[in-house]
C-alpha cells in the first residue's frame, strides 16, 4: 500500500471514529432500566409528535359527541362539553379562540398549547426522545463524509482506467488500496447520518413497545390513534376529518405567522426569534412546536412520530412531524426558540 492509499485510510478512519464516538455521546440516555410511558398522550407524542397528541384528543372528543362536525373541515363544540385530560382541554380552548371552527386551525392552535408541548419535554428529560436539533451536527458530518468519499470513488475510476491504459504499474495497487477505504467511509457516513435523524431513543422504542403490548386487546379509535397515529385509525368518518386537517397544518402555521407578523408591523412589539423551520413561529408567547422525524416512519407506521406540525407525511415538509425546539426538560417545550431542528418528519 503506497502513501496515497495510506493517507486515505487514515483520513477515513479518523473521521469515522470521531463521527461514531460523537454521535454515541450525544444521544440521550436514560437511567431507568425499564422505561415506560405514563399514559396514551406520551405514546401519541412518540408516534406523532404534538400533532399525534392533539389527534388523539380530537378522536376522543369526536367519538363521544362532545365535538361534532359542522361541515367539511369544520367542527363545533357541543354545549356542556368538558375535557377529560390536558390535551382535550387544549383542543377546547383552541376552539374557543377560533370561532370559524376550521379543524386544521383548531388542531394547530392546540399543538402550541403548553400542556401538549410539555409532554415532549417530559419524554426528553427521561431520555425517551432526543431534544430538537440534537443530531444536526452529526447528521451533517455523516452526509459530508459519505458525499466526499462517493465523489472520490467516482473520480478514482476514470483515473485508474487512464493510468492502466498508459501502462502505469502503480495504478492497480493504488486503486485497490483506496477503493475499500472510500466504501467504508460512505457506509459509515450514511449510517451515522441516518441514526442522527432518529428522534426516538432505544429506551423510547422499548417504552412504546411496552404500552402497545399493554393495550393490545383494545381496538378503540382513541387507543389506536395514540399508539399508531392516524394510520391506525379505522373509522372512515374520523379519517375524512382528521387527515385533511393534518395535511393543512402548514397552512395554519403560515396563517399563524402572518397574523403575528401583521400585528408586529402595525406597531405592536415584535418579539425577536427564529422561525422553527416547519411552520411554527417564535413570535408569540408559545414559541415552537416539537417535530416528528421522517426516519421514525410517519403517521401510519407506528414506529415513530406521525407528525409534529407540518402536514401529513414528512416532518417539516409535508407530514407528520414538523418542527421542534425545546430543551430536554425546560418545563415548556420552548427553552430555546432558535434551536429548532426540522430535518424531516411525518403526518399527524
Amino acid at each position: 500500500m503506497n502513501f496515497l492509499a495510506l493517507d486515505v485510510w487514515i483520513a477515513v478512519a479518523v473521521s469515522s471514529l470521531l463521527l461514531v464516538s460523537g454521535l454515541r455521546r450525544a444521544r440521550p440516555r436514560t437511567a431507568d432500566p425499564a422505561p415506560r410511558l405514563h399514559d396514551l398522550s406520551e405514546a401519541a407524542f412518540l408516534t406523532g409528535g404534538p400533532g399525534g397528541v392533539v389527534d388523539t384528543a380530537l378522536v376522543s372528543l369526536l367519538s363521544d359527541g362532545r365535538l361534532a362536525a359542522g361541515g367539511p373541515g369544520i367542527v363545533q363544540v357541543r354545549p356542556g362539553a368538558r375535557a377529560a385530560d390536558p390535551a382535550e382541554r387544549a383542543v377546547l380552548q383552541a376552539y374557543a379562540q377560533a370561532p370559524s371552527g376550521w379543524l386544521y386551525q383548531v388542531r394547530y392552535a392546540a399543538m402550541l398549547d403548553p400542556a401538549v408541548q410539555e409532554t415532549g419535554d417530559g419524554l426528553a428529560h427521561r431520555g425517551l426522545i432526543a431534544p430538537p436539533g440534537w443530531g444536526r451536527t452529526w447528521q451533517r458530518w455523516g452526509r459530508i463524509q459519505a458525499t466526499v468519499c462517493a465523489v472520490l470513488l467516482f473520480l478514482s475510476v476514470p483515473m485508474f482506467l487512464f493510468q492502466a491504459s498508459v501502462g502505469s504499474a502503480s495504478a492497480e495497487p493504488v486503486f485497490l488500496g483506496v477503493y475499500p477505504a472510500l466504501i467504508v467511509g460512505i457506509v459509515v457516513g450514511a449510517v451515522c447520518a441516518s441514526r442522527a435523524k432518529r428522534r426516538i431513543t432505544p429506551a423510547g422504542l422499548q417504552a412504546l413497545r411496552g404500552i402497545r403490548a399493554m393495550y393490545a386487546a383494545e381496538a378503540g379509535p382513541q387507543v389506536r390513534t395514540a399508539l399508531y397515529g392516524l394510520g391506525g385509525l379505522q373509522d372512515p368518518n374520523l379519517r375524512s376529518l382528521l387527515v385533511p386537517a393534518a395535511r393543512d397544518t402548514r397552512l395554519a402555521a403560515a396563517q399563524h405567522r402572518s397574523r403575528h407578523a401583521g400585528s408586529g408591523a402595525a406597531g405592536g412589539p415584535r418579539r425577536s426569534g427564529s422561525d422553527d423551520g416547519c411552520g411554527s413561529s417564535a413570535l408569540d408567547a408559545v414559541p415552537v412546536v416539537w417535530c416528528a422525524s421522517s426516519d421514525t416512519g410517519g403517521s401510519g407506521s407506528g414506529s415513530g412520530y406521525g407528525s409534529g406540525c407540518g402536514s401529513s407525511g414528512s416532518s417539516c415538509s409535508s407530514g407528520s412531524s414538523s418542527s421542534s425546539c425545546s430543551g430536554s426538560s425546560s418545563g415548556s417545550s420552548c427553552s430555546s426558540s432558535s434551536g429548532s431542528s426540522c430535518s424531516s418528519s411525518s403526518s399527524s
